[in-house]
């Protein structure tokens, strides 16, 4: 609680002003939430009625049961601040949830191949805005975008922060980084004289010292990870989706100059000998992972790597596979041959006690549809509070930002989201969520989008 609320609170409840501080920061919104329930996935546990107080952009309170709000709108009365109170009665609250593998600037459609060549990068960075709308309001207030093709994604962020447009807390790789014909080359399948030769300034490498210019550029773009792809891909438009892609001394500089820096490290990798090499090369997480061997799984445990499965990814390449003409005829094999694999990889790493954070390659499907990836796990053998807490701490540690996200907790940001009924009984609840706060404003209230 903020010294001037503290004060006005003192006033309301007839106490001496000498108990509170003097100073009095500008004006804050102060908000009461009423939760039903509330989960708690640092401590692996749902509790009963919670209130939440909220001033500004940060909880300030967390009280046990139905509280009195009567002191709180008094105070904020007596300080100038706008008060409201929000009954989730039925509802059970959760922290902000984080998916940590999007790609906020595009999305699939069946024209994907040939838009390249008809939309400029405004097209897809204006388009990008209302990708980033839907996952706010399916309850993610915080992603990790791992790859776009000309930096939208660092516009995109910068507009969020400055509030111009509503959407997640983004933190964004800019433009992945691969090999010449890998999975990150944006000129595959392109016929000869369109390829040109992409070199380290975007994102394409073929050596341990091209590996220090790309960092050293996206560091100059401003981005806030990095993602390399050591192995090849579904949907680009080459022929293996688990080839190895890069050579440890490739992928060891690009960890070691990324580290020099700040940033982590995530990996696309399909391939078990990609997988391996990636985590040999100190990255921070392996992406998708679907064929992961038992070494790899051992290897990730001994090195601490974090485990991203996006179940929900593998699942819909492979439905649109079914469909003619909906991807080129090598994407469409490759489709088949993921995903039927990547649910069960993602069990046997449970299974394992690898690390595993939430993250589910939106954009690859419809954008806001996140949140059937819980269902998923849950299939896979994931207790539905191993799911949520992959969602919050984990994706929050993975980020380096477990001091901040992750957790409803005083002083942390006041991302708040709920869900009628108990998700821990029913874990496709997360499929409906019907508030939405993040940093203490509402964006979603009643199942209804409070943003146009």
């Amino acid at each position: 609680m903020t010294a001037r609320v503290a004060f006005a609170i003192a006033a309301a409840l007839s106490l001496p002003t000498a108990l509170v501080a003097e100073a009095a920061p500008p004006n804050h919104d102060v908000t009461v939430l009423h939760c039903a329930r509330l989960v708690d996935p640092a401590a692996g546990k749902l509790l009963g009625e919670t209130t939440l107080v909220i001033e500004g952009s940060r909880v300030t309170e967390i009280k046990s049961g139905h509280a009195d709000d009567k002191p709180y709108r008094d105070a904020a009365s007596a300080a100038g601040a706008h008060y409201a109170l929000v009954n989730l009665a039925d509802a059970t609250c959760l922290p902000g949830l984080i998916d940590s593998h999007t790609h906020l600037t595009s999305e699939t459609s069946p024209t994907g191949y040939t838009d390249q060549f008809r939309w400029n990068t405004a097209d897809y960075a204006i388009r990008s805005t209302v990708y980033a709308r839907r996952t706010l309001l399916a309850g993610f207030t915080s992603v990790r975008n791992v790859g776009d093709n000309d930096n939208e994604s660092i516009a995109l962020r910068n507009a969020i922060n400055a509030g111009i447009v509503p959407g997640p807390r983004i933190f964004t790789a800019g433009k992945p980084i691969g090999t010449t014909g890998g999975h990150a080359d944006p000129t595959d399948g392109y016929r000869m004289d369109l390829q040109g030769d992409p070199s380290a300034k975007d994102g394409i490498i073929n050596s341990p010292e091209d590996a220090y210019k790309a960092i050293r550029q996206h560091y100059k773009d401003g981005v806030d990870v990095i993602k390399i792809m050591p192995s090849g891909g579904v949907l680009d438009e080459s022929s293996s989706a688990d080839n190895a892609q890069m050579t440890i001394e490739e992928i060891k500089a690009v960890v070691a100059a990324a580290h020099d820096y700040g940033f982590t490290v995530a990996a696309h990798a399909h391939g078990a000998e990609a997988i391996r090499r990636a985590v040999l090369g100190g990255v921070d997480s392996i992406e998708h992972g679907t064929f992961m061997n038992d070494e790899d799984m051992k290897l990730m445990k001994e090195h601490g790597t974090w485990y991203v499965p996006t179940i929900i990814a593998g699942k819909y390449v492979q439905e649109m596979a079914a469909k003619p003409g909906y991807y080129p005829p090598q994407v469409a094999a490759k489709a088949l041959q993921v995903g039927p694999v990547i649910q069960a990889t993602a069990g046997k790493a449970y299974k394992a006690g690898v690390k595993i954070a939430f993250g589910t390659d939106a954009a690859v499907y419809p954008h806001g549809q996140n949140a059937k990836e819980f269902q998923y796990m849950v299939q896979a053998g994931m207790p539905p509070m191993f799911a949520l807490q992959a969602a919050t701490t984990h994706a929050a540690e993975l980020l380096h930002k477990q001091d901040e996200l992750g957790q409803i907790a005083v002083g942390r940001h006041a991302d708040v989201i709920a869900v009628p009924g108990n998700p821990l009984d029913d874990i496709t609840l997360m499929q409906k969520v019907s508030f939405v706060m993040k940093d203490g404003v509402v964006y979603k209230q009643d199942g209804k989008p409070l943003v146009d």
